[in-house]
């Protein structure tokens, strides 16, 4: 490992040596999320960052919530592995901004019964999140629509199902 750092060195300078010290932690506090997370499933991670100041962000989420006890176990399992001596840092673990788009298809199966507000390179969606099959999203809405025979309109159900794959931005809709 040292003769691959000295190379480093020599070839881009202190630069990439940065930049190999900050990817060999990225893995480290990566692995050492996902082993935290593997003690209780039903959690799962949304995010890692790291952010400027030597700050870690660390988003998780759980397909019943996520209890504040269970980001201070997150929490103290990354942190009691990680040296402060080598590098100070601060340590944040949170859940996800009920305001922000979900990123994680597991989010999906979290918020059936909701309405959703979906952008796809087709278009955009708003309805509420029926079901998760395979790897995709089912969304039902009324719609008024001109009658057929005569004037006025009438309610109909729509529905569309959509591709994870295809999906750019999905946010829960709040209504009160």
């Amino acid at each position: 490992m040292q003769r691959k750092i000295e190379n480093i060195a020599n070839e881009g300078g202190l630069t990439s040596l940065l930049f190999l010290y900050l990817e060999m932690n990225t893995e480290l506090v990566e692995r050492l999320v996902n082993e935290a997370l593997g003690e209780d499933s039903p959690l799962f991670l949304i995010s890692l960052e790291f952010l400027p100041e030597s700050k870690i962000s660390i988003i998780i989420d759980g397909d019943e919530g996520v209890p504040l006890n269970e980001c201070i176990r997150v929490s103290r399992a990354v942190e009691s592995e990680l040296d402060r001596e080598e590098e100070d840092f601060s340590l944040e673990v949170s859940t996800p901004d009920i305001t922000k788009p979900l990123l994680v298809f597991r989010q999906f199966k979290k918020n059936i019964g909701r309405t959703l507000s979906v952008k796809t390179n087709e278009g955009k969606f708003e309805g509420k999140l029926v079901d998760v099959i395979g790897e995709d999203v089912v969304l039902n809405w009324s719609a008024r629509e001109p009658k057929p025979i005569g004037k006025g309109k009438i309610t109909v159900q729509k529905s569309v199902t959509l591709p994870f794959n295809n999906i750019v931005e999905a946010k829960v809709k709040l209504i009160f």
